[in-house]
């Protein structure tokens, strides 16, 4: 198995080896023999304690945390290019036993080290509105803010940053149109305790967002093997709203994004094959992805900084295409404000920071950094709250459906 590169997937230094598993598999995974290649549906277990029923579910891991090893990152890799494939085919891409890749991914998300949650497909960006929102806090009530605004559907991401703002946060609602974000923006952010301000840079392209970044655990013919060709066929005729089904759909697969069919037919009361045909329609229509995150910190890559840039409108679309193909950039989007370009970067060390700045600029003459932010704590990442080790510990199904109104102001 090949190591991790340094430039984009070394674990830190001295970091031992996980034992190997032995092959026995653990209660609550599934062997899943003979499931087909393209989108099986084995259950992965939640970490102990965690609700894998709808709504907010939390659980407690303790201070202790181990980074990630090799094995580990080389799974996480794997299931970011595949991540509801077989244990089968995991197994065989990674040179290991299928019930090996089962019982190390169910002592993974038990750890809250990893996990396979949902990504917004790119057609879904056609139904909603998203803004990046910087947010200041009283003296001292920062962190008790960041606790309360975690438990709001629609604010996905949440991370407390080191200079300019307490607080950056992803927003997202669902209208077509700024009614329902300025009523959450405008009206209900700044009535929550310990809120002073509020700015809203509004989302006008998303380029790329986190569920495409990749890690570089696995050599090239690993890779080749989980890398299947793209569907060039026309989606099947099916609604591109989504409903309640839907809204219930996508509250079980955040909880677990490897939840197999029957579990969400028999959690929604419908049929195997009205859950199946439903789902497979999601990720068909472009408005459903899967992707599998980890705690950064313990991967490597303890470092998330978030630089505002300008770009001369004419070369916004060129550049903003260009630097999502660097492998350190997770988030890009072109945004409202005294800025135009906002990116999102995952790094080794600060040190990284200024050169890929310099690399960035030196890339894109045209390219402008105002402004560079280093994030001190991510307390949510995509509906998912975590430690300060980046651990996931608990659930909170991102609804951007709901309406802003029902959001706790305390």
């Amino acid at each position: 198995m090949a190591k991790p590169a340094r430039e984009s997937a070394s674990a830190p230094g001295g970091v031992a080896k996980p034992p190997r598993e032995s092959a026995g598999v653990p209660s609550g995974v599934a062997k899943s023999p003979g499931e087909s290649a393209s989108v099986p549906g084995e259950s992965a277990s939640a970490p102990d304690g965690a609700a894998k029923s709808p709504g907010t579910a939390v659980t407690s891991l303790g201070t202790a945390a181990q980074p990630l090893g090799e094995d580990d990152l080389a799974l996480i890799h794997a299931l970011q290019l595949r991540p509801r494939a077989s244990w089968t085919d995991l197994g065989r891409a990674l040179g290991v036993d299928p019930v090996t890749v089962a019982r190390r991914f169910a002592r993974l998300t038990r750890q809250g080290a990893a996990w396979v949650g949902l990504s917004p497909g790119p057609r879904l960006f056609e139904q909603i509105c998203a803004a990046f929102v910087e947010i200041d806090c009283a003296p001292g009530a920062a962190a008790r803010t960041a606790a309360a605004l975690g438990t709001h559907p629609h604010l996905l991401t949440l991370e407390r940053c080191a200079a300019g703002h307490d607080i950056l946060a992803t927003v997202a609602v669902a209208a077509a149109d700024l009614t329902a974000l300025s009523r959450y923006t405008l009206d209900l952010l700044p009535r929550v305790k310990g809120v002073t301000a509020v700015r809203a840079r509004i989302v006008t392209h998303m380029f790329a967002e986190g569920g495409r970044w990749r890690i570089a655990a696995l050599d090239p013919d690993q890779r080749t093997r989980l890398t299947t060709a793209p569907d060039t066929r026309p989606p099947r005729d099916g609604h591109r709203e989504i409903t309640g089904f839907d809204r219930a759909l996508l509250t079980r697969l955040a909880h677990d994004g490897r939840a197999s069919y029957q579990s969400l037919a028999t959690a929604l009361g419908v049929s195997l094959s009205s859950a199946r045909r439903r789902l497979d329609q999601l990720v068909r229509l472009d408005l459903l992805r899967f992707r599998c995150d980890f705690a950064r910190p313990l991967g490597g890559w303890p470092v998330a900084v978030t630089f505002r840039a300008t770009a001369p409108p004419a070369e916004l679309p060129e550049i903003g295409h260009a630097l999502v193909r660097r492998p350190e950039i997770r988030n890009c989007a072109a945004v409202t404000g005294p800025y135009n370009l906002l990116l999102q970067a995952s790094l080794h060390s600060v040190a990284d920071v200024p050169r890929l700045e310099a690399r960035l600029t030196a890339a894109h003459p045209g390219l402008g950094i105002a402004d560079r932010t280093v994030t001190l704590r991510h307390d949510k990442l995509l509906g998912r709250l975590l430690d300060p080790y980046g651990r996931s510990v608990g659930v909170v199904p991102p609804d951007i459906w709901a309406e802003p109104a029902s959001v706790d102001l305390t």
